[in-house]
């Protein structure tokens, strides 16, 4: 029983002493202890293993008691000193809580005391500032009453004075005087509720429409409105009246200023009126020259009459402007007939120099419709004419660019553009006609030119240069478009679009694809003994030198058009009206020129590869079971070859301004001549294996010449390029791999199929088949080697295409490399 009970006892005091992490936590911080016994997961076998760790460390188990033992004990003491410590806690606790509370109170009596202390200063404060606020008060409505009856003093006298100068016009007194009245009288709004103020109110009004009344009447009397005569002129009275105008309704000014302009402005419509002879296209130069006159003659007699801010003179000319504009419209509608391209561009010249003429003379501030500032444009690299410096060209004139001179910034945009040549727009369908009729010219003169002159001739500087057509037209384009831009922005430019697309068109239909030499499919075969005879250079190829230089122009012509086109497509979304830049497109056009470019390295890619089919086919005819020893490369390779060096180094020296267009020439010669040449090595049978190694000598001299391609007959010897070199060595690989399968012993059969499958990765029957006449075999063997040949091929992966070709590992080119080179050692060793 006593051993349950002290169980229970060390249950129940190890559920009291079990602490959280987080109070553990607190008690290692606040009482750090290296002593195992204070640890939260003590454990005691581990403790007593550290004390005991051998059996002979048994030995001392009674000087580790006596030491625990005493540890208890002084254990025992501390913990009786805490507790009896803790004996009075309770009650010393208690009065410190009382002790607080009185001291509270206390402090709350105190805060009680200081508020009503307050409150009573508060309140003494306010007696004694009472008087104090009442005295400012009393200042302040003292100060606002003397101030109204200064301005009430000031308005009835200055009503008074006004109505007396009004009376004797005496306006430069009026002027300041209006002013100022009219400032005081601002002061009493507040104060209309009073008879007297309004009254003074009224007969400010009333004075102010006598002022005005009186002063349209004096104005009216020195200008009058009837006849050319001006009985009255400047005066110092006028000149103080329009003083006094700025000063009253804005209505009083626009009256007079309209009065004057329109009396200004009656001798000229009555000059040029419509069925006047001055008042036609051809003397447009005198309307322009009277108004200057007029001007210079207002500066002398009126300048100083109206006040600098009102702007007479640009007032005035845009009037003019206005009047002319409606007249010429009138007069075009009348005589539209009668209008020709040259008078039009005549009267257009005239009229943009003179509106350029108005922005330098003057800002444009009276325009009610004020033109937004376009979009400045940025500059381009000089490669054609739409990229030259535009700024201060002639409508009708032509400029040399100096290239290396810097561009001048360009100039500010006009504010007067179209004031007046706004109404020409409506006629331009001339222009445009016109430019239409001039275009069909120029490209029939090209057209007769270049019948004239012939084709470029090889070793001259036109030799594969661009046609010198092609830069005439876009030259003529880029003054068309100059003029029609300063013409009109809206849909003359459309109209104007159209007419360049058409005529991009016929240049590269009539120009470029029309004089493209046209290609002959018939070739001429060759046999072995007409290989073996004939000397190099004796056969020509399809094409004469001159006609490669003209395929190569046509197709530098065609690159330059293409470029230059984009640049006028961007130039036209310039300069025309931001909703109308969506119906500017030249694709189509651009599109031609590429189709020129495409049809050029066709032909070029057609001559070579036609001229390289008569030894294709004298290959395919040699008795290549026949050859008896291994010697140099065979006719037929000499004569690709030949052909080769006759036409690339032409081709790449007049396609030297455009390299691209050459080395896509490579490829496709290349991508044509490779599958060309497998095929006719697919017909050499039966090929004895002295054949094959001369085929395979061969092949490697013609992959090597492929390769040097680019470069062939060049001094400077140049990389080609990585795309090119990859498409040759992967076709060429293929042609050696399949000779070198022919070459290998079709004994075992099943040493032999697997060889064809890893060297040429190919699982088309019918290629295994060509392989099989190659080698000569009966038709015997050939269905057990098929049936073999199913057999061995690798299954292809779930979910792959069941195509004929397989994936496999093949030896890489340095490899291949190697391997023929191998080769050409143990041919020469047989040799």
């Amino acid at each position: 029983m006593m051993e349950e009970e002290e169980f229970e006892l060390a249950e129940d005091l190890e559920a009291i002493l079990h602490l959280t992490p987080e109070v553990q936590l607190a008690i290692e911080q606040v009482f750090p202890s290296q002593d195992p016994l204070d640890r939260a997961d003590f454990n005691v076998v581990e403790y007593i293993n550290t004390l005991f760790p051998t059996e002979q460390s048994l030995a001392n188990i009674d000087d580790i008691v006596n030491k625990i033992r005493l540890k208890i004990r002084r254990l025992d003491d501390n913990i009786r000193i805490v507790v009896r410590g803790q004996t009075n806690v309770g009650q010393d606790g208690r009065q410190a809580l009382e002790e607080a509370q009185i001291a509270i109170q206390q402090l709350f009596g105190k805060i009680k005391d200081i508020k009503d202390k307050a409150e009573k200063s508060e309140q003494m404060v306010k007696e004694i500032t009472r008087d104090i606020k009442q005295l400012d008060h009393a200042k302040r409505h003292l100060t606002t009453s003397i101030t109204t009856l200064n301005h009430l003093h000031m308005l009835a006298g200055g009503v008074d004075s006004l109505e007396a100068m009004t009376r004797k016009r005496q306006y430069g007194e009026v002027a300041n005087l209006l002013q100022g009245v009219v400032n005081v009288l601002e002061h009493f709004q507040k104060y209309m509720g009073i008879p007297q103020i309004r009254q003074l109110s009224e007969r400010v009004k009333a004075a102010q429409s006598e002022l005005g009344t009186q002063i349209l009447a004096d104005f009216e009397e020195a200008f009058p409105a009837q006849g050319s005569k001006r009985t009255g002129g400047p005066s110092n009275v006028l000149r103080d009246a329009c003083l006094v105008a700025n000063v009253l309704d804005p209505r009083i000014k626009q009256e007079i200023i309209k009065k004057f302009i329109r009396q200004h402005l009656s001798e000229y419509l009555v000059l040029f009126q419509e069925n006047q002879d001055v008042a036609w296209l051809d003397k447009i130069d005198r309307r322009y020259a009277w108004i200057k006159r007029q001007l210079v003659d207002y500066e002398e007699k009126y300048g100083r009459m109206f006040p600098e801010e009102w702007c007479m003179t640009e007032r005035i000319t845009v009037e003019f402007c206005h009047i002319t504009r409606v007249e010429l419209a009138k007069v075009m509608r009348t005589r539209a007939k009668e209008i020709e391209v040259k008078l039009l561009l005549f009267a257009i010249q005239r009229t943009t120099n003179f509106e350029g003429l108005l922005a330098k003379r003057f800002t444009g501030c009276t325009l009610t419709d004020t033109p937004g500032q376009k979009k400045a444009e940025s500059p381009l690299k000089p490669t054609n004419p739409f990229l030259e410096d535009e700024s201060g060209e002639d409508l009708g004139g032509e400029k040399d660019d100096d290239l290396s001179k810097p561009k001048k910034p360009k100039a500010p945009d006009n504010p007067f553009h179209g004031i007046v040549s706004k109404c020409f727009e409506p006629h331009l369908y001339v222009y445009i006609e016109s430019q239409d009729k001039n275009l069909g010219e120029l490209i029939d003169r090209f057209v007769a030119d270049f019948r004239a002159q012939g084709p470029p001739k090889a070793g001259t500087e036109e030799g594969g240069a661009v046609l010198p057509s092609c830069a005439d037209l876009f030259v003529y384009y880029k003054k068309c478009m100059v003029q029609c831009s300063q013409l009109s922005t809206g849909e003359p430019m459309i109209a104007l679009t159209t007419i360049f697309q058409k005529y991009l068109r016929e240049y590269a239909w009539k120009i470029l694809s029309g004089n493209l030499p046209k290609s002959n499919s018939n070739s001429v075969g060759l046999t072995i003994t007409s290989l073996l005879k004939e000397k190099e250079g004796s056969e020509t190829a399809k094409f004469t030198v001159d006609e490669l230089c003209l395929i190569c122009s046509i197709l530098s012509t065609a690159e330059y058009c293409l470029a230059t086109t984009q640049q006028l497509e961007e130039k036209l979304k310039e300069k025309v009206d931001k909703p109308l830049v969506e119906r500017i497109n030249l694709t189509g056009e651009m599109d031609t020129f590429s189709t020129v470019i495409s049809n050029s390295i066709q032909l070029l890619v057609q001559d070579l590869d036609a001229a390289c089919d008569p030894a294709l086919t004298a290959m395919s005819k040699m008795p290549w079971q026949s050859v008896e020893h291994v010697g140099d490369q065979s006719p037929y390779v000499t004569s690709i070859i030949m052909h080769i060096k006759q036409n690339v180094p032409i081709i790449r020296d007049n396609l030297a301004s455009t390299r691209k267009y050459f080395t896509q020439f490579c490829i496709k010669f290349t991508n044509s001549f490779i599958p060309k040449f497998i095929n006719h090595l697919f017909r050499c049978k039966p090929i004895s294996m002295v054949g094959a190694e001369q085929l395979l000598l061969d092949t490697h001299s013609l992959k090597t010449v492929l390769l040097d391609l680019p470069s062939i007959g060049s001094q400077v010897l140049r990389k080609a390029p990585a795309s090119y070199t990859k498409i040759v060595v992967k076709g060429m690989t293929r042609a050696e791999m399949i000779l070198k399968v022919v070459m290998a012993p079709h004994e075992p059969p099943v040493v032999f199929v697997d060889n064809y499958i890893k060297l040429l990765a190919d699982g088309n029957p019918e290629t295994f088949q060509k392989i099989l006449d190659m080698k000569g075999l009966k038709r015997s063997e050939h269905s057990s080697m098929l049936e073999l040949f199913r057999q061995r091929l690798p299954t292809p992966p779930s979910g792959a295409d069941g195509g004929p070709s397989l994936s496999f590992s093949t030896p890489t080119p340095e490899q291949e490399s190697s391997r023929i080179r191998r080769l050409e050692k143990l041919i020469k060793k047989r040799l």
